[in-house]
């Protein structure tokens, strides 16, 4: 698959990463960002020492504010892995952003994790992953459920390689070792996609990133790459 041609405007991308990861692990989709011609900021949060109310409010807001004070975009657009993507529908059901323009969300939980359903009971589990982990679960009354669809243009990718079989035998349906395919999806996304890739290192892709650029661009994914019929 070619790569998309570079952006031709001054777009802004905020990068946001998953859940006990740093900024570091969406470090190659910002250079490939870059090297399209987006201007890019690649937030950092501290995912393991708040919920994700206060994650979302705080880190997104300054991003915002840093995109528009810096580089005055037309459009501002989101590239989240993992929890990043619920943070993403959390501030965007309640802030309007007159600029938005798409989000690509690489394997979210966007109907909540079934392996939170099964760790969440251990007093490890809160203490590796703090308070943010413990809202990923599958009830209707953890935070992904409540969230309901998404009225803006989503693009999703998920995962259906798994390096953990012990994670995976805890997941029902087909999984990325954390994620089900079928908890990635999300009611009124814009399109979806399955890549052979796990949860853990799917940002590191050249296809994922390949892909990204593309919907960022045209508002679809190459679906001659698919691992299943979606």
């Amino acid at each position: 698959m070619k790569s998309p041609a570079k952006s031709s405007n001054r777009d802004c991308v905020i990068l946001l990463h998953g859940l006990a990861r740093t900024n570091l692990s969406m470090m190659q989709i910002a250079r490939a960002l870059k090297k399209a011609g987006y201007r890019t900021f690649n937030c950092n949060y501290p995912s393991r020492k708040q919920p994700i109310e206060l994650l979302s409010e705080t880190f997104i807001a300054q991003a915002i504010a840093h995109c528009r004070s810096k580089f005055h975009p037309e459009r501002i657009h989101f590239v989240a892995h993992s929890m990043g993507g619920i943070l993403i529908r959390l501030y965007l059901s309640q802030n309007k952003l007159e600029n938005l323009g798409r989000v690509v969300m690489l394997a979210p939980p966007n109907a909540g994790s079934e392996l939170v359903d099964h760790l969440s009971k251990f007093q490890l589990f809160h203490l590796i992953n703090g308070p943010a982990g413990s809202q990923l679960g599958t009830a209707s009354s953890n935070l992904p459920k409540s969230l309901g669809p998404v009225d803006f243009e989503v693009g999703i990718i998920a995962g259906n390689k798994s390096i953990n079989m012990l994670s995976s035998s805890l997941i029902p349906g087909e999984d990325d070792g954390k994620i089900s395919i079928k908890s990635a999806r999300l009611e009124g996304m814009a399109d979806f996609i399955v890549l052979p890739h796990s949860h853990s290192f799917m940002m590191h892709s050249p296809r994922v990133i390949e892909q990204t650029l593309r919907f960022l661009r045209e508002g679809r994914f190459d679906h001659s790459e698919s691992s299943i019929d979606t």
